[in-house]
Protein backbone atom coordinates (compact mmCIF):
# COMPACT_ATOMS: atom_id res chain seq x y z
CA UNK A 1 0.00 0.00 0.00
CA UNK A 2 3.12 2.45 0.76
CA UNK A 3 4.35 1.81 -2.34
CA UNK A 4 1.53 2.26 -4.33
CA UNK A 5 1.03 5.86 -2.35
CA UNK A 6 4.37 6.61 -3.19
CA UNK A 7 3.79 5.89 -7.19
CA UNK A 8 0.94 7.57 -7.16
CA UNK A 9 2.32 10.75 -5.79
CA UNK A 10 4.18 11.52 -8.88
CA UNK A 11 1.02 11.52 -10.84
CA UNK A 12 -0.16 15.16 -11.92
CA UNK A 13 -3.59 15.54 -11.76
CA UNK A 14 -3.45 15.12 -15.43
CA UNK A 15 -1.47 12.06 -15.06
CA UNK A 16 -4.70 10.99 -13.09
CA UNK A 17 -7.58 11.65 -14.73
CA UNK A 18 -5.86 9.89 -17.58
CA UNK A 19 -5.10 6.65 -15.14
CA UNK A 20 -8.59 6.52 -13.62
CA UNK A 21 -10.31 6.40 -17.28
CA UNK A 22 -8.05 4.20 -18.53
CA UNK A 23 -8.70 1.77 -16.16
CA UNK A 24 -12.49 2.90 -16.45
CA UNK A 25 -12.20 1.73 -19.56
CA UNK A 26 -10.51 -1.33 -18.76
CA UNK A 27 -13.32 -2.37 -16.34
CA UNK A 28 -15.85 -1.82 -18.83
CA UNK A 29 -13.78 -4.36 -22.05
CA UNK A 30 -13.25 -7.03 -19.14
CA UNK A 31 -17.00 -6.87 -18.22
CA UNK A 32 -17.82 -7.20 -22.44
CA UNK A 33 -14.73 -9.20 -23.37
CA UNK A 34 -16.77 -11.56 -25.52
CA UNK A 35 -18.57 -8.37 -27.08
CA UNK A 36 -16.01 -6.06 -28.27
CA UNK A 37 -13.75 -6.91 -30.86
CA UNK A 38 -9.83 -7.01 -30.30
CA UNK A 39 -10.24 -6.67 -26.27
CA UNK A 40 -6.96 -8.10 -25.33
CA UNK A 41 -5.51 -5.30 -27.46
CA UNK A 42 -7.05 -3.02 -25.95
CA UNK A 43 -6.44 -3.97 -22.52
CA UNK A 44 -2.89 -4.20 -23.46
CA UNK A 45 -2.29 -0.95 -24.80
CA UNK A 46 -4.28 0.65 -21.58
CA UNK A 47 -1.84 -1.48 -19.81
CA UNK A 48 1.37 -0.04 -21.91
CA UNK A 49 0.03 3.48 -21.83
CA UNK A 50 -0.99 3.74 -17.50
CA UNK A 51 2.81 2.42 -17.31
CA UNK A 52 4.43 4.87 -19.26
CA UNK A 53 2.20 7.26 -17.31
CA UNK A 54 3.88 6.34 -14.20
CA UNK A 55 7.19 6.40 -15.55
CA UNK A 56 6.96 9.49 -16.78
CA UNK A 57 5.47 10.60 -14.11
CA UNK A 58 8.69 9.16 -11.80
CA UNK A 59 11.36 10.59 -14.17
CA UNK A 60 10.11 14.19 -14.70
CA UNK A 61 9.76 14.19 -10.57
CA UNK A 62 11.69 17.24 -10.23
CA UNK A 63 11.40 19.40 -13.49
CA UNK A 64 15.15 18.78 -14.13
CA UNK A 65 14.92 17.63 -17.45
CA UNK A 66 13.67 19.86 -20.65
CA UNK A 67 12.65 16.84 -23.11
CA UNK A 68 11.24 14.53 -20.10
CA UNK A 69 9.35 17.61 -19.33
CA UNK A 70 8.47 18.40 -22.91
CA UNK A 71 7.02 14.39 -23.12
CA UNK A 72 5.44 14.46 -19.97
CA UNK A 73 3.17 17.79 -20.93
CA UNK A 74 2.72 16.76 -24.00
CA UNK A 75 1.74 13.34 -24.60
CA UNK A 76 -1.56 13.56 -23.99
CA UNK A 77 -2.05 15.28 -27.43
CA UNK A 78 -1.93 12.28 -29.39
CA UNK A 79 -3.15 10.02 -26.70
CA UNK A 80 -6.65 12.18 -26.81
CA UNK A 81 -7.02 10.82 -30.15
CA UNK A 82 -5.96 7.00 -29.33
CA UNK A 83 -8.43 7.00 -26.62
CA UNK A 84 -10.94 8.25 -28.93
CA UNK A 85 -10.51 5.19 -31.32
CA UNK A 86 -10.84 3.00 -27.90
CA UNK A 87 -14.32 4.57 -27.90
CA UNK A 88 -15.05 3.93 -31.52
CA UNK A 89 -14.45 0.19 -31.37
CA UNK A 90 -16.22 -0.30 -27.84
CA UNK A 91 -19.57 2.12 -28.60
CA UNK A 92 -21.01 0.30 -31.11
CA UNK A 93 -20.78 -3.83 -29.64
CA UNK A 94 -22.17 -2.30 -26.29
CA UNK A 95 -24.76 0.03 -26.88
CA UNK A 96 -26.12 -1.15 -30.37
CA UNK A 97 -28.97 1.23 -30.79
CA UNK A 98 -28.28 4.45 -31.84
CA UNK A 99 -30.40 7.23 -30.28
CA UNK A 100 -30.57 9.65 -33.20
CA UNK A 101 -34.25 9.45 -33.23
CA UNK A 102 -34.33 10.83 -29.79
CA UNK A 103 -31.76 13.40 -30.28
CA UNK A 104 -33.93 14.76 -33.71
CA UNK A 105 -37.25 14.68 -31.45
CA UNK A 106 -35.69 16.73 -28.65
CA UNK A 107 -34.48 19.43 -31.60
CA UNK A 108 -37.94 19.31 -32.83
CA UNK A 109 -39.47 20.15 -29.67
CA UNK A 110 -36.81 22.94 -28.74
CA UNK A 111 -36.72 24.60 -32.49
CA UNK A 112 -39.74 23.29 -33.71
CA UNK A 113 -38.36 21.60 -36.67
CA UNK A 114 -34.48 20.41 -37.48
CA UNK A 115 -31.76 23.18 -36.64
CA UNK A 116 -30.04 21.81 -39.78
CA UNK A 117 -32.87 22.27 -42.50
CA UNK A 118 -33.14 26.03 -40.92
CA UNK A 119 -29.25 26.75 -41.71
CA UNK A 120 -29.98 25.16 -45.04
CA UNK A 121 -32.04 28.33 -46.20
CA UNK A 122 -28.45 30.71 -45.82
CA UNK A 123 -25.93 28.19 -47.14
CA UNK A 124 -23.40 29.69 -49.88
CA UNK A 125 -20.31 28.42 -50.70
CA UNK A 126 -18.56 31.15 -49.39
CA UNK A 127 -20.31 30.12 -46.11
CA UNK A 128 -19.19 26.61 -46.15
CA UNK A 129 -15.40 26.90 -47.31
CA UNK A 130 -15.31 29.31 -44.02
CA UNK A 131 -17.13 27.35 -41.67
CA UNK A 132 -15.12 23.78 -42.71
CA UNK A 133 -11.86 25.81 -42.24
CA UNK A 134 -12.50 26.57 -38.91
CA UNK A 135 -14.53 23.65 -37.76
CA UNK A 136 -11.28 21.96 -38.92
CA UNK A 137 -9.13 24.14 -36.74
CA UNK A 138 -10.69 22.32 -33.40
CA UNK A 139 -7.75 20.19 -33.46
CA UNK A 140 -4.86 22.68 -33.06
CA UNK A 141 -6.86 25.91 -30.86
CA UNK A 142 -5.66 23.46 -27.52
CA UNK A 143 -2.16 23.46 -28.80
CA UNK A 144 -2.63 27.37 -29.16
CA UNK A 145 -3.62 27.04 -25.68
CA UNK A 146 -1.10 25.65 -24.73
CA UNK A 147 1.41 27.04 -26.35
CA UNK A 148 0.32 30.93 -25.64
CA UNK A 149 0.47 29.81 -21.93
CA UNK A 150 4.03 28.93 -21.92
CA UNK A 151 5.12 31.72 -23.57
CA UNK A 152 4.95 33.38 -20.22
CA UNK A 153 6.05 30.86 -18.77
CA UNK A 154 3.00 30.27 -16.71
CA UNK A 155 3.63 26.77 -15.80
CA UNK A 156 0.66 26.70 -12.92
CA UNK A 157 -2.33 27.65 -16.06
CA UNK A 158 -0.38 24.96 -18.24
CA UNK A 159 -1.22 22.12 -16.16
CA UNK A 160 -4.51 23.13 -14.89
CA UNK A 161 -5.34 23.85 -18.61
CA UNK A 162 -4.29 20.55 -20.31
CA UNK A 163 -6.30 19.04 -17.22
CA UNK A 164 -9.53 20.68 -17.57
CA UNK A 165 -9.28 20.09 -21.49
CA UNK A 166 -8.24 16.55 -21.36
CA UNK A 167 -11.59 15.85 -18.56
CA UNK A 168 -13.61 18.35 -21.09
CA UNK A 169 -12.61 15.40 -23.41
CA UNK A 170 -13.75 12.44 -21.30
CA UNK A 171 -16.57 13.90 -19.89
CA UNK A 172 -18.18 14.06 -23.83
CA UNK A 173 -17.05 10.69 -24.18
CA UNK A 174 -18.81 9.41 -21.37
CA UNK A 175 -21.60 10.98 -23.50
CA UNK A 176 -21.09 9.17 -26.56
CA UNK A 177 -21.52 6.00 -24.86
CA UNK A 178 -24.79 7.09 -22.64
CA UNK A 179 -26.33 8.44 -26.35
CA UNK A 180 -24.68 7.23 -29.05
CA UNK A 181 -25.68 8.68 -32.39
CA UNK A 182 -23.97 9.16 -36.08
CA UNK A 183 -25.59 12.66 -36.08
CA UNK A 184 -28.00 14.92 -38.91
CA UNK A 185 -25.63 14.32 -41.98
CA UNK A 186 -26.33 10.53 -42.04
CA UNK A 187 -30.02 10.81 -40.49
CA UNK A 188 -31.42 13.60 -42.16
CA UNK A 189 -29.20 13.62 -45.60
CA UNK A 190 -27.50 10.94 -47.73
CA UNK A 191 -24.13 11.24 -46.80
CA UNK A 192 -23.26 10.43 -50.18
CA UNK A 193 -24.26 13.75 -51.61
CA UNK A 194 -23.47 16.32 -49.30
CA UNK A 195 -20.72 17.63 -51.83
CA UNK A 196 -23.34 18.65 -53.89
CA UNK A 197 -25.96 19.30 -51.68
CA UNK A 198 -23.24 21.81 -49.33
CA UNK A 199 -20.36 22.84 -51.36
CA UNK A 200 -17.34 24.97 -50.61
CA UNK A 201 -15.41 26.77 -53.16
CA UNK A 202 -11.56 24.97 -53.60
CA UNK A 203 -10.44 23.01 -49.81
CA UNK A 204 -14.03 21.85 -48.44
CA UNK A 205 -14.07 18.66 -50.21
CA UNK A 206 -10.34 17.88 -49.16
CA UNK A 207 -10.82 19.15 -45.63
CA UNK A 208 -13.98 17.23 -45.33
CA UNK A 209 -12.48 13.64 -46.43
CA UNK A 210 -9.28 14.47 -44.09
CA UNK A 211 -11.47 14.85 -41.52
CA UNK A 212 -14.02 11.94 -42.13
CA UNK A 213 -10.34 9.32 -42.36
CA UNK A 214 -10.75 10.40 -38.44
CA UNK A 215 -14.04 9.01 -38.19
CA UNK A 216 -13.37 5.86 -39.36
CA UNK A 217 -14.80 6.49 -43.10
CA UNK A 218 -13.07 6.20 -46.21
CA UNK A 219 -14.07 6.83 -49.61
CA UNK A 220 -16.48 4.47 -51.36
CA UNK A 221 -17.91 3.28 -48.82
CA UNK A 222 -21.40 1.31 -49.54
CA UNK A 223 -22.88 1.74 -45.65
CA UNK A 224 -20.70 4.63 -44.00
CA UNK A 225 -22.91 5.08 -41.71
CA UNK A 226 -22.65 1.88 -39.73
CA UNK A 227 -18.94 2.29 -39.49
CA UNK A 228 -18.79 6.09 -38.51
CA UNK A 229 -17.87 6.57 -34.82
CA UNK A 230 -20.94 7.18 -32.40
CA UNK A 231 -19.90 10.67 -31.10
CA UNK A 232 -22.17 13.09 -31.51
CA UNK A 233 -23.91 14.16 -28.32
CA UNK A 234 -22.38 16.49 -26.57
CA UNK A 235 -20.75 18.15 -29.08
CA UNK A 236 -17.47 17.70 -28.13
CA UNK A 237 -16.82 20.68 -30.63
CA UNK A 238 -18.84 22.86 -28.38
CA UNK A 239 -16.95 21.56 -25.08
CA UNK A 240 -13.78 21.70 -25.54
CA UNK A 241 -13.94 25.00 -27.75
CA UNK A 242 -15.80 26.92 -24.95
CA UNK A 243 -13.40 25.58 -22.79
CA UNK A 244 -10.52 26.94 -24.73
CA UNK A 245 -12.29 30.14 -25.54
CA UNK A 246 -12.83 30.69 -21.30
CA UNK A 247 -9.26 29.99 -20.22
CA UNK A 248 -8.20 32.29 -22.75
CA UNK A 249 -10.35 34.86 -21.62
CA UNK A 250 -9.58 33.68 -18.18
CA UNK A 251 -5.81 33.98 -18.74
CA UNK A 252 -5.91 37.33 -20.52
CA UNK A 253 -3.74 35.48 -23.61
CA UNK A 254 -3.43 37.55 -26.61
CA UNK A 255 -4.93 34.29 -28.69
CA UNK A 256 -7.58 35.08 -27.59
CA UNK A 257 -8.57 37.41 -29.61
CA UNK A 258 -8.47 34.53 -32.47
CA UNK A 259 -9.38 31.27 -30.39
CA UNK A 260 -13.04 33.11 -29.32
CA UNK A 261 -14.02 34.44 -32.69
CA UNK A 262 -12.95 31.10 -34.66
CA UNK A 263 -14.69 29.25 -31.59
CA UNK A 264 -18.10 31.40 -32.18
CA UNK A 265 -17.81 29.97 -35.99
CA UNK A 266 -16.50 26.61 -35.06
CA UNK A 267 -19.57 25.83 -32.60
CA UNK A 268 -21.86 27.51 -35.42
CA UNK A 269 -20.39 25.26 -37.92
CA UNK A 270 -20.99 21.84 -35.86
CA UNK A 271 -24.77 22.86 -36.84
CA UNK A 272 -24.13 24.37 -41.01
CA UNK A 273 -22.30 22.05 -41.78
CA UNK A 274 -24.78 18.63 -40.49
CA UNK A 275 -22.33 17.28 -38.05
CA UNK A 276 -24.04 17.83 -35.23
CA UNK A 277 -27.77 18.32 -33.92
CA UNK A 278 -28.44 21.79 -32.14
CA UNK A 279 -29.36 19.63 -28.55
CA UNK A 280 -25.94 18.31 -29.04
CA UNK A 281 -24.29 21.72 -28.94
CA UNK A 282 -26.84 22.46 -25.90
CA UNK A 283 -24.91 19.25 -24.23
CA UNK A 284 -21.58 21.11 -25.06
CA UNK A 285 -22.21 23.74 -23.30
CA UNK A 286 -23.71 21.86 -20.40
CA UNK A 287 -20.89 19.41 -20.11
CA UNK A 288 -18.70 22.52 -20.55
CA UNK A 289 -19.45 23.96 -17.22
CA UNK A 290 -19.77 20.83 -15.29
CA UNK A 291 -16.22 19.98 -16.57
CA UNK A 292 -14.93 24.11 -15.66
CA UNK A 293 -16.57 23.68 -12.28
CA UNK A 294 -16.36 19.61 -11.20
CA UNK A 295 -13.01 19.74 -12.79
CA UNK A 296 -11.55 22.70 -10.80
CA UNK A 297 -12.59 20.47 -7.41
CA UNK A 298 -10.72 17.29 -8.83
CA UNK A 299 -7.66 19.20 -9.91
CA UNK A 300 -7.20 20.66 -6.12
CA UNK A 301 -8.43 17.69 -4.72
CA UNK A 302 -5.41 15.73 -5.94
CA UNK A 303 -2.87 18.48 -5.55
CA UNK A 304 -3.86 18.24 -2.03
CA UNK A 305 -3.64 14.95 -1.65
CA UNK A 306 -0.14 15.20 -3.28
CA UNK A 307 0.34 18.42 -0.77
CA UNK A 308 1.42 20.75 -3.76
CA UNK A 309 -0.16 23.83 -4.36
CA UNK A 310 -3.80 24.30 -4.95
CA UNK A 311 -4.95 26.04 -8.39
CA UNK A 312 -6.15 29.45 -8.27
CA UNK A 313 -7.44 31.78 -11.90
CA UNK A 314 -5.47 34.75 -12.18
CA UNK A 315 -7.09 37.54 -10.57
CA UNK A 316 -8.11 40.12 -12.75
Amino acid sequence: MKILKFLISFLTPTDFIIVVFGLLLSVVNIIYFNTVPHTDLLLQANFVVISFIFYIAYLDRDRNSKIVMFIHDWYLVPLIFITFKEIYLMIKPIRVVDYDTFLINMDRLIFGTDITHILDKIANPILTEILQFSYATFFILPIILGIDILRNRNFSDFHFATFLIIYGFYISYIGYFIFPAIGPRFYLYNYLKINSDLPGLYFTHIIRSFLDLGESLQPGMINPQAFVQRDVFPSGHTDITLIVMFLSYKFKLKSRFFLIPNGILLIFSTMYLRYHYGIDVIGGIIFMIFSVWSGKIIYNFWQQFRRKPLYYYPKK
